[in-house]
């Protein structure tokens, strides 16, 4: 099974197959304020309706997320701003965001705990977010998948307390008006992906998983993102390529995860995963490249570039 496909820049993407494109249509996109504000033009890079999540880093001025969602949004996409309950000081705080985003026309959000070590005020958990009541009104909420555990969460190294939250989403979006989801961590192999969907829907969790992938990037960037992300058993593998110093110079792309996934989706159309998510960590651009290349018509921009 491969877990990589490393390409020489030189060389013509692989060519994709009418799964890929399948699997590919309506995926989304992360971007944060300062690369959104590098790129000219959203509607030459993505199709329309895009959804598009915007990253609420610690530090960064709600004005600057809610700049950033009006302008993606008066472009043509669906804006899907991070709710990271671990920066959020209270109720009032929230209320305040909710109603910033909802005055440009942001109806979805993507509710997580966030990955500051110790909360800033009353909050500490995405479930503490959505049972506030802040998001009434709200058309569509995400919540956040881990497919290899998060020692943030399980600091022993089991999923117990990830498996027990993800539970308690899924029964949350039973009694709830908001469509519901569950965005993932990105990772790089997908028959633990397959075994941590089929697990989802054996336990009865009926969360649709927007699986998270990492875009086209260089090796050495995809290390120091899965580091500071706490991904695991994919992070070994990243070390392992990198002792070859062949692959290392070689630009990372997910066509072969990708592939396999849907192929598997292909084979079994009531496999959990709905969409794919995209982590550009080698820039939007780049990302938003790679997916009009091999996605065929689900990759094609609004307009001509």
């Amino acid at each position: 099974m491969a877990l990589f496909n490393f390409r020489s820049k030189a060389h013509s993407p692989a060519t994709s197959g009418g799964s890929l494109e399948a699997f590919l249509t309506g995926y989304s996109i992360e971007v944060m304020p300062r690369t959104a504000e590098k790129v000219e033009n959203f509607r030459a890079l993505l199709p329309t309706g895009t959804r598009v999540y915007i990253a609420h880093i610690e530090g960064t001025p709600i004005e600057e997320m809610v700049a950033t969602a009006k302008r993606i949004g008066e472009e043509g996409y669906i804006v899907m701003p991070h709710f990271p309950a671990r920066i959020i000081k209270d109720k009032a705080t929230l209320n305040d965001w909710v109603a910033r985003y909802k005055d440009v026309g942001v109806s979805q959000g993507l509710i997580l705990a966030g990955g500051v070590a110790s909360p800033h005020g009353d909050f500490h958990t995405s479930m503490q977010l959505l049972e506030s009541g802040a998001f009434d009104g709200f058309k569509r909420l995400h919540v956040a998948g881990h497919p290899e555990g998060n020692k943030d969460i399980d600091p022993d190294g089991s999923d117990k307390m990830v498996m027990e939250a993800a539970r308690w989403k899924s029964a949350f979006s039973e009694r709830t008006d908001a469509e519901m989801a569950m965005a993932t961590q990105f990772c790089f192999e997908a028959a633990p992906v397959i075994d941590w969907v089929n697990r989802l829907q054996a336990e009865n969790i009926k969360l649709p998983v927007h699986i998270g992938v990492a875009g086209p990037a260089k090796l050495q960037t995809l290390i120091k993102f899965a580091i500071a992300c706490g991904v695991g058993p994919s992070l070994k593998v990243l070390q392992k390529r990198a002792m070859d110093v062949s692959k290392l110079l070689l630009p990372y792309e997910p066509t072969d995860f990708l592939a396999e996934l849907a192929a598997h989706k292909a084979a079994n159309p009531g496999f959990g995963i709905e969409q794919v998510h995209f982590f550009p960590l080698g820039g939007i651009k780049t990302n938003a490249q790679w997916v009009t290349e091999n996605g065929g018509a689900a990759g094609k921009p609004a307009v001509a570039a």
